[in-house]
């Protein structure tokens, strides 16, 4: 395949968490160099953070490794064990199974990027650290329940009841 374009290739905003949860990464936006690129084995992005803005929810995959690089920034990765500044060149990889929930959160006053690299399989489980939450993906999407499987609540997703 020929050099990508990245101006050709669109950030996207937004997130697949369920209600309110969805407005905790506010600030971030993603290009998904991977698919524009007909990748199919793993995902290739660059996430984009503006100042206050967080990654994801902190959070741990079950089948799918992740690598990240910071690309542009100061970031703060935030794990089981801790903050961790993270500057351009530095580097963070989270094994499958590995249960350390993580995420990159921009506490700076100006906008970061980062490189992030997983694995895609066709199902993939991940649990959320700080909240009663799993995710299961399959064919079908995304489905957001709690960690025994039973349905969230609306004051779980910050719905109105």
């Amino acid at each position: 395949m020929p050099k990508l374009n990245l101006s050709q290739i669109p950030f996207r905003t937004g997130s697949v968490y369920p209600g309110k949860l969805d407005a905790e990464v506010k600030g971030r936006s993603s290009q998904k160099l991977g698919d524009a690129s007909g990748l199919t084995q793993y995902g290739v992005n660059i996430v984009r953070l503006e100042p206050g803005g967080l990654s994801s929810l902190r959070h741990y995959h079950m089948k799918q490794d992740e690598f990240v690089m910071i690309t542009t920034g100061a970031l703060t990765l935030i794990d089981d064990d801790g903050e961790h500044d993270m500057l351009p060149g530095d580097c963070a990889s989270f094994p499958a199974g590995d249960a350390n929930g993580h995420h990159l959160v921009n506490k700076t006053d100006a906008p970061a990027a980062f490189l992030v690299v997983g694995t895609r399989t066709e199902n993939e489980t991940a649990y959320y650290s700080d909240l009663d939450m799993m995710v299961t993906v399959d064919p079908d999407g995304f489905a957001f329940t709690r960690k025994d499987g039973s349905p969230l609540t609306a004051e779980q997703i910050g719905d109105e009841q």
